[in-house]
């Protein structure tokens, strides 16, 4: 994911962004094959993959790999009162750091590939939207496979899912084997307009009705 100098949430409550890069960069360090990246994404990144966040209503919104929080910022200015917005991130670090420059956000410690789970603890078992930041060309196919039978199983028939790929990458083998996964997995599967202003330049995968949804736990 990238990152835009300058950028500062409200929510921070003044957080340097220099801190959400040195925080990002000591995980690349610790993770370098699930990081994907060197430096968070952009705003302009963020709010494409936050496009499909419900404004009205009380939705539930999970982010997967949520990183410093750029999306869960872009997330936060959608979402209505009352709504409820999870983060699931596996490094332990990112989460102190999450937990300690957004308050508000729910950041649960975990694997993606445990999804329904993670949120069954948590008395959820539908979502409205899953926003990703999963690197997953560099996942092999049974981790793909599993990690989107679990989005699929909790966004149901009606709700969505985001994520996005750097358009430099799409000639990686991992990324082409993962949007055929994506159109084996979803109904729908629309590509947005590129990112250029993004570092490196991205487009996102917009996905809803899954072909076969598991039952939820309850």
């Amino acid at each position: 994911m990238t990152f835009e100098p300058g950028m500062v949430h409200p929510g921070n409550h003044g957080d340097d962004p220099r801190a959400a890069r040195r925080a990002f960069l000591a995980a690349v360090v610790r993770r370098p094959v699930t990081m994907g990246a060197v430096v968070p994404s952009s705003s302009r990144l963020a709010a494409v993959l936050a496009s499909v966040v419900p404004r009205v209503g009380s939705p539930v919104v999970v982010e997967l790999g949520p990183g410093t929080g750029v999306v869960s910022a872009a997330i936060d200015e959608r979402l209505p009162a009352g709504a409820r917005h999870l983060a699931v991130e596996l490094d332990p670090d990112m989460v102190v750091f999450l937990r300690r420059t957004r308050p508000g956000l729910d950041v649960v410690h975990g694997d993606a590939a445990q999804l329904a789970t993670l949120l069954a603890d948590r008395d959820v078992s539908r979502v409205s939207a899953v926003v990703s930041g999963l690197p997953w060309a560099l996942f092999d196919t049974a981790t793909q496979s599993a990690i989107l039978g679990e989005v699929s199983r909790v966004i149901g028939t009606t709700g969505a899912f985001t994520t996005f790929a750097y358009l430099h990458g799409m000639s990686l083998a991992g990324a082409r084997r993962f949007r055929r996964t994506l159109r084996d997995t979803f109904d729908e599967v629309l590509v947005s307009a590129t990112v250029w202003r993004n570092v490196p330049p991205a487009f996102v995968y917009v996905c809803r009705r899954p072909h076969r949804v598991r039952p939820s736990n309850g």
